[in-house]
């Protein structure tokens, strides 16, 4: 039941990080909506990164189509934010997306590797 209990409050604290993300520009402005963006990122990492660490996620994430997904639409996020999105919110994105796509592309040569 406490293992239970833990996996559930990890993805509401990730789906609460994310909510924070996306929705403090509506309600707040601002430094407090910075604020709360900031802290809607920290919090949805750390939750996301301890969910991600645990079966049946982690199984899920290494598999090699996964992370083929993962790589090829990241990179074209990552080309298209770059192309597209003009000022600093285009180059995060595509700093960021790009950064997704690289860890997703270590996770293919990793596995390749295991199966050589």
């Amino acid at each position: 039941m406490k293992k239970f209990l833990v996996n559930v409050s990890q993805w509401l604290l990730f789906a609460a990080g994310i909510t924070a993300c996306a929705g403090s520009g509506h309600v707040l402005h601002g430094d407090a909506a910075h604020a709360a963006t900031i802290a809607g990122v920290v919090v949805s990492l750390v939750a996301g990164t301890m969910a991600a660490q645990k079966e049946p996620v982690k199984s899920w994430l290494s598999a090699r189509p996964v992370l083929w997904f993962l790589f090829l639409f990241n990179a074209a996020v990552a080309v298209g934010a770059g192309l597209f999105v003009h000022g600093a919110q285009g180059m995060g994105t595509a700093v960021g997306m790009g950064l997704v796509s690289l860890g997703a592309g270590g996770g293919l040569l990793r596995s390749r590797s295991e199966h050589a």
